[in-house]
């Protein structure tokens, strides 16, 4: 094996490109980060870090900042549109062996940023091409500057640039809905700590869970809809359209969205599984690779799988078996992610809940719950750990 550190340069920002940096740089290599925007930042909204994400925080070191800027679910619960119960997310006895943590999406992008020399992250830096042979791959940037490395990992999103160097991208597939999102105080509604509910209705459904700490609620407002919608996190919405959508609901409902000032309107997208994420020196990661529906929430917890797997498999190679490295590191991902994809598209069809069949909507959270166990359960370090002894 070479003596000097892989060079790695990984291009976006974003919490799959900085949990690969930091999971990179454990691993003693030699790591710049790339990223158009003038700083890295991610939008006010929560994400749901799931048993499988806080396995990979932990292995990662990252366990005890997860639990203080996260807010643990510890009462999860399915609601009818008129608020009456449904059904819990899991069955009691299993309250204490579960762990869910809601983190606003800019705590968690900064458990991995903060933790990157400053020197290592360049942003303003927007990739335009790249070009490799056996020995590099030399990446272009919109400001003029070129630099070479052995490995380059494109983590630059749904809208990937570097995606067409390896593959032709996938068509984005528009999903029949969009999502109303945003943070508002906890203590303005009074939120009870540690609660999660999600209120099913005909055609809608309104997901709250507690971040920061508890600090704060994270609220997405599901709506199906033929509306012609741009593919975007971060397009601005109106709260009086949202208010309107949920408009007779749930009295908790109805007052938490009388709190929101300003929301993001997002119309949801997904992709066909690629047929290949690798090519020569460089491989994709994250919503590059694996865009999918936010249904069943792992859209960041298959990120940060992902980073960990590229990370360990790649302490084992060398500049020459790199190129080998990362076709064992899509082996071990592609066919679990493309699973994930497949469970979150079905599961936003399974919440119309325009039946008042309690015994059916039942029926179809059971099967969630089993299907979940196999996301949940799995450990992408002792994965790639295995997989990397055949270097």
């Amino acid at each position: 094996m070479s003596m000097s550190p892989l060079s790695v340069a990984i291009v976006g920002g974003g919490i799959g490109g900085a949990a690969t940096a930091y999971a990179l740089l454990q691993r003693g290599m030699d790591v710049r980060l790339y990223e158009q925007a003038a700083v890295l930042t991610e939008v006010g909204a929560g994400v749901a870090i799931q048993p499988n994400g806080v396995r990979m925080l932990r292995r990662l070191g990252l366990g005890d900042e997860l639990i203080r800027s996260g807010a643990r679910w510890i009462d999860p619960q399915f609601r009818r549109a008129d608020g009456s119960y449904a059904a819990a997310m899991w069955p009691p006895e299993l309250a204490g062996q579960i762990e869910f943590y809601g983190m606003h999406r800019a705590d968690l992008l900064a458990m991995f940023v903060d933790r990157l020399p400053a020197d290592i992250v360049k942003v303003g830096h927007r990739c335009i091409g790249l070009e490799q042979d056996d020995e590099q791959a030399v990446i272009t940037f919109a400001n003029g500057l070129r630099t070479t490395a052995d490995v380059v990992i494109a983590a630059d999103g749904i809208h990937s640039t570097l995606q067409q160097f390896v593959v032709a991208p996938s068509a984005p597939l528009y999903s029949g809905s969009v999502a109303y999102r945003g943070v508002i105080p906890a203590e303005s509604v009074s939120w009870p700590p540690g609660a999660m509910r999600n209120w099913l209705g005909a055609g809608r459904h309104f997901l709250v869970f507690p971040v920061r700490a508890g600090l704060l609620i994270n609220y997405v407002g599901f709506v199906t809809t033929d509306e012609p919608m741009k593919e975007s996190w971060s397009a601005r919405g109106d709260p009086s359209a949202l208010a309107r959508e949920f408009a007779g609901w749930d009295p908790m409902v109805e007052t938490i969205i009388a709190q929101v000032k300003a929301t993001f309107r997002w119309g949801l997208f997904d992709r066909e599984p690629l047929a290949t994420w690798t090519r020569g020196r460089l491989t994709l990661l994250g919503d590059a690779a694996h865009p999918m529906l936010p249904h069943i929430g792992q859209g960041a917890n298959q990120a940060i799988e992902d980073a960990v797997a590229l990370a360990t498999v790649l302490s084992h190679a060398d500049r020459k078996s790199a190129p080998r490295a990362m076709l064992i590191y899509e082996q071990l991902r592609r066919e679990r992610t493309a699973g994930v994809q497949r469970m979150s598209r079905v599961s936003g069809a399974r919440y119309d809940a325009s039946s008042g069949d309690l015994h059916t909507r039942d029926r179809k959270l059971d099967a969630q719950r089993q299907e979940r166990a196999w996301v949940w359960n799995y450990d992408a370090y002792a994965e790639a750990e295995a997989a990397a002894a055949s270097l």
